[in-house]
């Protein structure tokens, strides 16, 4: 008996890819609804900001409310990297650049969830 999962099924990479590029475009956008509807709604979720820690979907949707996005807060994405597990589990890692700050890093973990694929934990850094 085998306990791996199938890696990248077709359906499921395609499903995943659609909800990362909302994610993307509701980040750029500071759309705060969409990118709190897509971060797990439960204390166990994690989201380690570049420069904050958050443990709970609280203190995240707190953090949301409360942020200014940047000027320059379109970004150029690069090697992302959408790799799905089975029908339920996915993580995506990319690269983005913005005008005059290092290579950014941002990696999120995503599980599949009755009401739809949710961020369960979350980690973006800078290079420097």
């Amino acid at each position: 008996m085998s306990l791996s999962p199938a890696v990248n099924l077709p359906h499921v990479a395609k499903a995943m890819a659609q909800v990362f590029e909302r994610y993307e475009a509701a980040l750029i956008a500071n759309d705060v609804a969409v990118l709190n509807e897509l971060f797990w709604d439960n204390p166990l979720t994690v989201r380690f900001g570049i420069a904050e820690i958050h443990y709970g979907a609280e203190a995240i949707r707190r953090y949301r409310e409360l942020f200014v996005p940047p000027a320059n807060m379109p970004r150029q994405l690069r090697n992302l990297v959408i790799t799905t597990f089975g029908e339920t589990f996915a993580t995506a890692d990319v690269e983005f650049l913005r005008d005059g700050d290092p290579v950014g890093r941002q990696s999120q973990t995503w599980v599949l969830f009755p009401e739809g694929w949710r961020v369960v934990s979350a980690h973006v850094s800078m290079l420097t």
